[in-house]
């Protein structure tokens, strides 16, 4: 703000409702009402004071303002840490959850494989027995066959 001197007195920055109050002016020849002189300066020390008492409230206001725009700023930081920090964990937890999908996967293949294999040894073994089973009624059929024969030779035999 520039500054002018009018008389003995400063219009500026430095200007407080005291000084205004209790400004002295020099009588001219005609000179001013001292009383309405006074009375205006009152006013306007009273304006002044009443200025300076709203920005200081003002000012106060803004440093509140800031504050809780800093501690907003710090939330959303930290919030943005937490969500990042959370996409990345969720990243994470997939991935082992589809490692282990993909290991229960191959273990099961691995079990079915080693179940069907297990079966077709059985089956294996089933017909082998089967083969074995269907020689030895063979065997047993000839041979009692052959008894039979032989009986029926005999009674052929024992009937002459």
């Amino acid at each position: 703000m520039e500054e002018r001197k009018t008389g003995e007195f400063q219009v500026g920055s430095d200007l407080t409702p005291l000084d205004i109050r209790y400004q002295e002016f020099r009588l001219g020849l005609r000179g001013y009402a001292v009383a309405e002189v006074r009375e205006y300066l009152a006013r306007v020390a009273d304006a002044q004071t009443a200025l300076i008492e709203e920005n200081e409230r003002l000012r106060n206001r803004i440093r509140e303002l800031e504050a809780e725009l800093s501690k907003a700023r710090e939330g959303e930081a930290e919030l943005k840490r937490a969500v990042v920090a959370a996409e990345r964990i969720a990243r994470e937890i997939k991935a082992q959850a589809e490692r282990e999908a993909e290991l229960i996967k191959r273990e099961t293949e691995a079990e079915r494989q080693a179940a069907l294999q297990e079966l077709i040894e059985q089956m294996k073994r089933i017909r082998t027995e089967i083969e074995q089973v269907r020689n030895e009624r063979d065997l047993f059929i000839s041979q009692f066959r052959a008894m039979l024969e032989s009986y029926l030779a005999s009674l052929e035999r024992f009937k002459r």
